[in-house]
């Protein structure tokens, strides 16, 4: 049995576990299609992590406790996604172009959730992809926020060029990110792609930590330079109010408050 298919039988045990609540070890060999042996030395392993357990020697095997520990590890990317959802749909509705919502992951931005609206023309489901950070909107926002060493290393890297517009210049990004954290918005004009511009805003959570960015991106002929700066405040304004569901309050007179 090779280790990618006992992860994939580890896998299916877990599945018919949730499924029906419980199950003993011979009916888990039967749908897998295994002997009782190989089905009962992957319960083990299972076991050994705390994913399975059973209430005693040869009772039915139930899903255990390490199970909520993994659950707990992704309740704030569901809380995050639950409260920004309805927010990114209603901001698509109104600007008539596609909103994203990304997360800084090991050095890219990461779209977790995307809203169009019903008069948009349909672009790339950005959903699950990973993008640069250096030639997105959302990417130099996540960008301007990381720790300086972080961010530090993603200029001082490849950075590769998209189009004629990408900036690829360490001291013209950094530049552009002392403008990012002092305006609040990110602006990326055919930078990642010929003929779409973006905007993105900073989502901050309830200690004011940058936990993800909300942007929205159109062709060209629709979200001209022009129209930027009014977008902009938009943005700005929904992911002022998907913070505030998060739990995230401003202090008066704080940068964010003067957004």
């Amino acid at each position: 049995m090779t280790t990618v298919q006992s992860v994939d039988r580890a896998a299916l045990i877990l599945e018919i576990i949730a499924r029906d609540g419980e199950a003993g070890v011979g009916r888990i060999a039967k749908e897998l299609g295994v002997h009782q042996s190989t089905a009962s030395r992957l319960v083990a392993a299972l076991e050994g992590h705390d994913l399975v357990e059973r209430r005693a020697e040869g009772a039915p095997v139930q899903l255990g406790v390490g199970i909520l520990r993994l659950a707990a590890a992704t309740r704030p990317r569901l809380e995050l996604t639950a409260q920004a959802g309805p927010v990114c749909e209603a901001l698509a509705e109104e600007l008539g172009e596609t909103v994203n919502l990304a997360v800084y992951r090991s050095g890219a931005a990461v779209n977790l959730y995307q809203a169009q609206g019903a008069r948009t023309v349909a672009l790339h489901n950005w959903v699950g992809d990973a993008t640069v950070l250096h030639a997105t909107s959302s990417g130099k926002m996540l960008l301007a926020h990381l720790p300086e060493p972080q961010r530090e290393a993603v200029l001082d890297g490849a950075l590769e060029r998209f189009t004629e517009h990408t900036v690829v210049d360490p001291r013209a990004l950094r530049s552009q990110l002392v403008e990012v954290a002092r305006d609040g918005w990110a602006v990326a004009e055919e930078e990642f792609e010929e003929g779409l511009n973006a905007v993105a805003a900073a989502i901050h959570g309830p200690e004011g930590d940058v936990l993800a960015a909300l942007s929205a991106a159109g062709p060209t002929y629709r979200l001209g330079h022009d129209r930027l700066p009014e977008v902009a405040s938009r943005v700005r304004e929904a992911a002022q109010e998907i913070s505030h569901r998060l739990g995230h309050r401003e202090e008066p007179g704080s940068a964010l408050a003067a957004e």
